[in-house]
This record gives structure tokens, C-alpha cells and sequence, in this order.
């Protein structure tokens, strides 16, 4: 890390493997870089038909999600997204921005190691880490 800026290769960031093998593997962005103004992860479906984003809203409720807005940005391989009941395919490049937060989103690879990039925070309001991101450091002995 230098004054000001950090550099990172994303095959080079730590992984982590969730309990079952259905959920995509997790590249805690965030918080290897020390970010703090905005959530980011990556996330790795290692074959097609595994999931690449879960299934999830981000509406507002106590104790749990706050409100993000979230872009999706597709790095590598492909996958089939259904926002609000939608779907539609996106391959390497697509960008997806759900800017209400109470949609329904997730993402299903069509190809195998399929990386998404998921970048998100409530608009107007101080970023605040989730929950469950400090839960699965601690659980994996990273935070």
C-alpha cells in the first residue's frame, strides 16, 4: 500500500468458500483494500449452474440490509440475472444497476468461473459494513 492508493490483482485476493457448495465463492474487496465509503465484493461461481449472486432484496429493515443501490458488473465468464421477476443474459463486460433497493435480484453462471463484481451503498446515508460481512470474516478468521 502506498500514500493514498492500493493495488491489487483480483486472482490475487483472498477467497472464501461459504458451508455449501451451491453459494458462490467470496472475495471480500472491501475490506482487503480498506475501503469504507462504499460495499464492494467479487463473486465466483466456479461452474456454470452454480450461483453467482444469491437470491436477495436489499430493503430497508432493522438490523439487516440498509438501502443499497447495487451495480453488478460481469468480469469474467457469464451468467442469466432475474431482477423483479425479470431475466435476461449477461456475459463478460454487461453492467446490471438495480437502483431500487426492494427488487428481487440474483444471478445463476452459464459459464464456468464466472466473476461478478458487486458494488453497493444507500444513497444519501453514511456506508455502514452489513452484518453478515463481519460475521464471515470472524467466522473465517480474517477479521
Amino acid at each position: 500500500m502506498s500514500a493514498g492508493y492500493t493495488t491489487a490483482r483480483l486472482d490475487d485476493v483472498r477467497t472464501i468458500s461459504f458451508d455449501s457448495d451451491a453459494e458462490p465463492d467470496w472475495k471480500p474487496l472491501r475490506h482487503e483494500l480498506g475501503i469504507g465509503a462504499f460495499g464492494v465484493n467479487a463473486w465466483v461461481a466456479k461452474a456454470a449452474g452454480g450461483q453467482a449472486i444469491e437470491r436477495h432484496d436489499e430493503k430497508v429493515v432493522e438490523g439487516g440490509t440498509t438501502g443499497h443501490e447495487e451495480l453488478y458488473v460481469v468480469l469474467r465468464g457469464a451468467a442469466r440475472f432475474t431482477v423483479a421477476g425479470e431475466e435476461f443474459d449477461a456475459e463478460a463486460g454487461t453492467l446490471v444497476f438495480v437502483s431500487d433497493p426492494e427488487l428481487t435480484r440474483e444471478a445463476i453462471a452459464t459459464a464456468d468461473d464466472t466473476v461478478v463484481l458487486a458494488i453497493g451503498a444507500a444513497r444519501g446515508v453514511a456506508f455502514e459494513p452489513s452484518d453478515w460481512e463481519t460475521r464471515w470474516l470472524r467466522k473465517r478468521g480474517v477479521a
